[in-house]
């Protein structure tokens, strides 16, 4: 995948600011190495670090309780994991937030060699949670859809990143 056709970390940004995030509750990884860089340099954003992708979810839940506007940015091996804390404090407590969930073992051709890709799509599904697809800069105006869909029904939204070992690592 050429430069052209990823998903670049200073898109997301604009998606994050245009889309009014005031903090990002992640879990740091090696793979947003770029996009990190500009969280951190910006003063109008909060990195609020976890140890836990279950973690994000309360901590995501109380930022929006106190007047917040919070997104979760994780990986889809940690949004499995957290799937209790998802049920219980996103969709149970109505936090209209939007999770950012590197796609990891997503291709694009369907060869799968890597399971967590395989279920991903589908714990979605079993949650009734909506998700878009965002593998390149021409995908970005779903990440606005999304954050509209989590205020219209008041509900987490997912953005699965398909790109996440071009775009955001240089």
């Amino acid at each position: 995948m050429t430069e052209a056709n990823a998903l670049s970390p200073e898109t997301v940004m604009r998606q994050m600011k245009s889309n009014g995030v005031t903090d990002i509750v992640w879990l740091p990884d090696s793979e947003t190495n770029w996009l990190y860089l500009l969280m951190k340099a910006d003063p109008d954003l909060r990195l609020v670090g976890v140890t836990r992708e279950g973690h994000a979810c309360s901590i995501a839940a109380g930022l929006f309780a106190g007047g917040r506007k919070p997104m979760i940015l994780i990986q889809n091996t940690g949004m499995l994991e957290s799937g209790d804390s998802i049920r219980g404090w996103l969709m149970g407590l109505n936090v209209p937030v939007v999770l950012m969930v590197g796609y990891r073992g997503y291709t694009r051709h369907g060869v799968i060699t890597d399971t967590v890709a395989h279920y991903t799509e589908r714990f979605l599904m079993a949650f009734d949670i909506p998700f878009y697809l965002v593998e390149n800069d021409a995908d970005s105006d779903r990440i606005s859809i999304a954050f509209a869909q989590a205020e219209r029904t008041q509900k987490p939204v997912v953005v699965l990143v398909g790109d996440e070992f071009h775009g955001f690592n240089r």
